[in-house]
């Protein structure tokens, strides 16, 4: 499956989880389905704006870019939170 077909199809089936609702000046609401995911999905999807994929001890910019999406991953490399900054 190409990467555009795999973010379409993702765009169609991603919706908020765990009603659980972020700062959202980038968007980071319409992925938080997206939790508990392989953290390949988020540095494959199309954007339009920075992103940023986290892995545990990763070193970081602390610069704040209220357009900037960030995906932390946890030591499986799946997603564990969604957040803009």
């Amino acid at each position: 499956m190409s990467r555009i077909a795999l973010a379409a199809l993702i765009a169609v089936i991603v919706a908020p989880a765990h009603g659980e609702e972020v700062e959202d000046s980038c968007g980071a609401n319409g992925f938080l389905g997206l939790v508990g995911q392989t953290g390949e999905i988020a540095s494959m999807l199309v954007l339009d704006q920075p992103r940023r994929v986290i892995a545990p001890g990763s070193i970081v910019t602390s610069d704040y870019r209220l357009e900037r999406i960030n995906f932390d991953l946890d030591e499986q490399g799946m997603i564990t939170r969604i957040w803009c900054g």
